[in-house]
């Protein structure tokens, strides 16, 4: 295709896999960078952040009180040093923030705005609704310095709330730190995730069904207390806080997620059990973001959900999406950088041995006929407006225009943050060409995307489930499948309705190949899954019977 020449693809080996990687030639990071540049600083277009922290060093915890000043004096107006605090002129506490991210010069900062008492205290900062938690996130790995704003501002286009943003500079300590990004921190509130406030004598009838926000998460971090479910995937406690949080409230949210955990197993696929669990047109909007930005954090790190009480609706909403400075064609290792094709869903198969894998059944739900047949049709309606290509390029254009006076300041003040030999309109420029494959790649699968859980030439841990021959067939057919370990094994055949036609193994079986043949001869033509699980493993394979 023409992009693959524009973007100038560069070639690395996998010794691990010996596999041949093509990706972009954009920045992968082994470490921390060294250098920081001199600015003489003294205005901006932007508004800008001014903190104070009287010779205290900012830590990871605990927090240090210090002063901060916000010059907003609006768009198209310049924005001095000299200039009086018209915004915010009081008492913050701070902290840095971030994992990966911690190991570069530009830091991430959390602050909570507060009065002269030290008491939180609600403020609008850059025109954001009302609050006292807020992030200053300083994009230095994503040298575009808009990857976040980008997708929280389509989320919120498509009407799923993600953080509200706002460039601005940051001084601190008198020392010019470049552009940073002004983010709500994801919290439950009217103006963020706007679910029932759940206090400590809230233990039950409807007040102890909501509300929650979950996160699947790293495990770094204060105050950040979970547990893991009974099939094994871990669950943490963002509201209420694990200190605050009470037994009654323990109790009742593990028992939501087994329950939903237990539909997507026991009753998967045989009926709809889960689609009274959660809401599932929440789950599609999810996808569909991940996937578009191709967010190697997506579904397994970062990953929020959230459920109000019962009597406002009170199923599990998948979100807000967060985090996604590792998207769009960025990605923490080399193999991972700039690929446009493949489903992040399928991040196991590919990153078998990650320690933060995507749990079982957003792998299941995901691959599931009905959810295809959901996100396609919701894709095909986002692609004629919010993701059309055309949309997308605007919305770019439109921040890079917002920032355009401070982008040289920002990488004189960071040098290493740009390619050697690249400048910040290559990177813009690449950005684009990525989008225009990757919407080009979903368009051409999204149709397909029930076919198989995982990719059809690649094998999970040694199972392999074959594609059937003869395919189409009538009336019989023979399904050949691989097993590298004796296990327990199911296969069972189901239609489109995800109800099961016939079932052809419940068995311990030794290692090896096999086949067995399905013979159709009492049901209907048309299309046809063969599901086999073993182990923790689940494969599909799409049949077509012909009359």
């Amino acid at each position: 295709m023409e992009f693959r020449r524009t973007l100038k693809p560069i070639f690395l080996i996998s010794y691990t896999c010996i596999n041949l990687f093509i990706v972009f030639p954009l920045h992968a990071q082994w470490g921390p960078r060294e250098r920081e540049g001199s600015v003489d600083f003294e205005s901006s277009t932007l508004p800008l952040f001014i903190i104070n922290t009287n010779g205290q060093r900012i830590v990871d915890s605990p927090r240090i009180t210090a002063e901060m000043k916000v010059i907003n004096n609006g768009t198209g107006h310049l924005h001095t040093l000299a200039d009086p605090a018209n915004e915010y002129d009081d008492r913050i506490v701070i902290e840095l923030r971030g994992s990966s991210s911690a190991r570069y010069l530009k830091q991430q900062y959390r602050l909570e705005t507060r009065d002269s008492l030290g008491e939180n205290l609600n403020v609008s900062l850059l025109g954001l609704p009302s609050e006292n938690d807020w992030i200053l996130n300083g994009p230095y790995e994503d040298e575009t310095l808009i990857r976040n704003v980008l997708a929280y501002f389509l989320s919120n286009k498509i009407g799923r709330y993600a953080s509200r943003t706002a460039f601005c500079e940051l001084v601190l300590n008198d020392d010019y730190k470049g552009i940073y990004v002004l983010l709500e921190k994801i919290k439950r509130d009217k103006n963020r995730v706007d679910i029932a406030r759940l206090d400590g004598d809230d233990v039950a009838g409807d007040s102890l069904t909501g509300g929650y926000i979950i996160k699947i998460d790293k495990e770094e971090g204060e105050n950040n207390g979970g547990w893991r479910s009974t099939k094994g995937n871990p669950y943490q406690y963002d509201y209420p806080k694990p200190d605050d949080i009470t037994i009654e409230q323990k109790e009742y949210i593990k028992n939501y997620f087994d329950t939903f955990e237990n539909a997507m197993d026991v009753h998967w696929p045989a009926d709809n059990t889960y689609l009274d669990i959660i809401d599932i047109s929440s789950f599609v909007d999810h996808f569909i973001l991940n996937e578009f930005c191709k967010n190697i954090d997506a579904y397994r790190i970062s990953a929020f959900m959230y459920k109000d009480r019962d009597k406002n609706g009170g199923k599990l909403v998948m979100g807000p999406i967060w985090d996604m400075n590792l998207s769009m064609a960025k990605a923490f290792y080399a193999p991972d950088m700039g690929l446009w094709e493949g489903w992040q869903i399928d991040y196991g198969l590919t990153h078998p041995n990650d320690g933060y894998q995507i749990p079982d059944w957003w792998v299941k739900l995901a691959h599931s006929t009905y959810f295809e047949s959901l996100a396609q049709q919701r894709w095909l309606k986002l692609r004629e407006t919010v993701l059309h290509q055309d949309s997308l390029y605007a919305d770019i254009d439109g921040f890079v225009q917002e920032i355009s006076e401070a982008i040289d300041r920002n990488f004189q003040k960071w040098p290493d943050a740009l390619p050697t030999g690249q400048t910040y309109t290559d990177m813009i420029q690449e950005l684009k060409d990525w989008i225009s494959l990757r919407l080009q790649w979903i368009d051409e699968n999204i149709g397909g995307l029930d076919t198989v859980v995982g990719r059809q030439d690649r094998d999970i841990a040694g199972f392999r489930l074959d594609q059937n021959y003869p395919n189409p067939f009538n009336p019989n057919t023979t399904i050949p499948f691989f097993l590298s370990s004796s296990s327990p094994v199911e296969i069972g055949i189901y239609n489109v309705r995800g109800q099961r036609v016939s079932q052809l193994v419940v068995n311990v079986l030794a290692a090896g190949q096999h086949k067995i043949v399905w013979n159709a001869r009492n049901v209907p033509s048309g299309v046809y899954f063969v599901k086999m699980q073993a182990e923790k493993i689940t494969l599909v394979r799409k049949m077509l019977l012909i009359e």
